[in-house]
């Protein structure tokens, strides 16, 4: 089979990398994911080359082309291109694994395609395509994976996960992505089976491949069968049927809300209702502080629905979508009304200030500050008025005060 021609290929500066790399003469191949999303018609964002030239050699010889090379990776054969503006391409050399211990691998120089394509993941990951015949190399049956819409690991999968226990996450975020109905039952056994390995890596690494999971179009079903195989459970055992159905119904309100898919949302929706455990989640994943506070105004989602630009002035923009989004007395309808009231929706400014509360007759101490807050949930309550509108409130608040100081 060849691989489609497709305009990434045939970039000028594209064109220079691979005549420096010796492509024409067998030495640089493109591989794993510009190879399987062209053959699947999918737009291509990154495109990976593997090479038998050493990572010194690709430097020098990137440089020689007038592009510039970056040593990402260095100790594991890697040089990224850059190639235009904001556009890279990354250079890897052959490798084989010479030892793993879940996390990390120590790797050796090969020459061999065969022997490098072994070390990836899946059999759609491991395909290769030569940039001038576009003929593609298929060591593992990855073209008959690809063509079915499945996802299956190379090889033993118990195998597989043991040189990289992440690769349990990976099988549900690639098979939430390119599956089509029931998971390899091999890869899903091999999962289910070394699920306790996800405990022995860090949490930032979870973090970031459970994201990009809920990211997909609609996660919920593959998530749905994490939960029934007990996936989830060592490292997140907060996930429950009822978190996985909010998620369900999460997908099409964002949809009819015309609202993009927000991973962290939806992270959210998995958990119950409750600020504690959103914080020891949060602290769990080692998100960031502003991810955290999120997570904690996601859980207070079931309080009784306000008016949304009141909602989004006391939370933000962002957690005012959350929580119209997934509360619950809000039907799908609803939610997506509230949600377009609130485009381009910028924060407004309480138009008073202490100062001028003490220009007109009130004394400095703690009634100032008292006086504002109450001034300000009128003036939200009212809907943010400015002008006589809110003169009114201004001097309702500030008589109540000073009859209050007599």
């Amino acid at each position: 089979m060849k691989l489609p021609a497709a305009p990434w290929q045939k970039a000028e500066a594209m064109s220079r990398l691979l005549t420096a790399l010796d492509s024409a003469e067998g030495a640089t191949r493109f591989v794993g994911g510009c190879v399987r999303d062209t053959l699947l018609g999918l737009p291509v964002s990154d495109v990976d080359l593997a090479t038998r030239l050493p990572p010194d050699e690709v430097m020098k010889r990137i440089r020689k082309a007038g592009l510039k090379p970056i040593p990402t990776g260095l100790a594991h054969g890697t040089v990224t291109a850059l190639i235009g503006k904001g556009s890279t391409v990354e250079i890897t050399t052959l490798r084989r694994d010479v030892a793993t211990d879940g996390r990390r691998a120590t790797i050796a120089y090969t020459d061999d395609w065969r022997e490098d394509a072994a070390r990836r993941d899946f059999t759609i990951n491991a395909l290769s395509a030569d940039p001038g015949t576009l003929e593609v190399s298929d060591y593992f049956d990855g073209l008959d994976d690809l063509a079915a819409r499945r996802v299956r690991f190379i090889g033993d999968p118990i195998r597989r996960i043991a040189e990289d226990h992440l690769r349990i996450l990976r099988f549900f975020r690639f098979h939430a992505r390119f599956g089509r109905g029931a998971p390899d039952p091999q890869s899903l056994a091999a999962c289910a089976a070394r699920a306790n390995d996800l405990m022995a890596l860090s949490r930032e690494r979870i973090a970031d491949e459970l994201l990009k999971l809920l990211a997909m179009d609609d996660p919920a079903p593959t998530v749905a069968l994490m939960l029934d195989h007990l996936i989830l459970a060592p490292v997140l055992p907060e996930i429950a049927e009822a978190g996985v159905a909010r998620l369900g119904a999460l997908s099409p309100r964002e949809r009819a809300a015309g609202t993009p898919p927000d991973p962290l949302r939806r992270l959210g929706a998995l958990l119950p209702p409750d600020p504690e455990v959103a914080v020891a989640v949060a602290v769990r994943l080692r998100l960031s502080n502003a991810a955290r506070q999120r997570l904690v105004c996601i859980a207070q989602r079931d309080e009784p629905a306000s008016e949304p630009a009141a909602l989004a002035y006391r939370t933000g923009l962002p957690c005012a979508l959350d929580r119209l989004l997934l509360n619950a007395a809000l039907d799908q309808g609803q939610a997506a009304a509230a949600v377009r009231r609130l485009e381009g929706w910028v924060r407004p400014k309480l138009p008073v200030s202490g100062g001028m509360l003490l220009a007109r007759g009130l004394e400095a101490g703690p009634v100032v500050a008292r006086t504002l807050q109450a001034i300000e949930r009128d003036w939200l309550e009212a809907g943010f008025p400015d002008g006589a509108a809110f003169e009114t409130i201004l001097e309702s608040r500030l008589a109540q005060a000073l009859r209050d100081s007599q």
